[in-house]
């Protein structure tokens, strides 16, 4: 089935940096786009990146500049380089289809404070 793992959370201070990394199973990776969502407290989740099966990459307005989405379809893997972050990147992240599968991960936690 499909499935989506995500890892490279934490904890960082405002201006600092993450990657995070989701391995992907259960389907031919390269035949899709692929994003980033995340969730913070209290709010939906949202889009903020996404990467074509061509490696076109769009960004929500809040990230751009900032964070950087990348795929290896040869390791399954889809990436998020994340720059001079700041609280109010505080979220949960996941990973999935653009447009999204049903089948979400667990996501990994990503927490901005001083």
């Amino acid at each position: 089935q499909v499935k989506f793992v995500e890892s490279g959370g934490g904890l960082v201070q405002p201006g600092g940096s993450l990657s995070l990394s989701c391995s992907t199973s259960g389907f031919v990776l390269s035949n899709y786009a692929m994003a980033w969502y995340r969730q913070a407290p209290g709010k939906q989740r949202e889009w903020i990146a996404n990467v074509g099966a061509s490696g076109a990459t769009l960004y929500t307005a809040s990230v751009k500049g900032r964070f950087t989405i990348s795929r290896d379809d040869s390791k399954n893997t889809v990436y998020l380089q994340m720059n001079n972050l700041q609280p109010e990147d505080t979220a949960v992240y996941y990973c999935n289809r653009r447009p999204p599968s049903d089948s979400w991960g667990q996501g990994t936690q990503v927490t901005v404070s001083s």
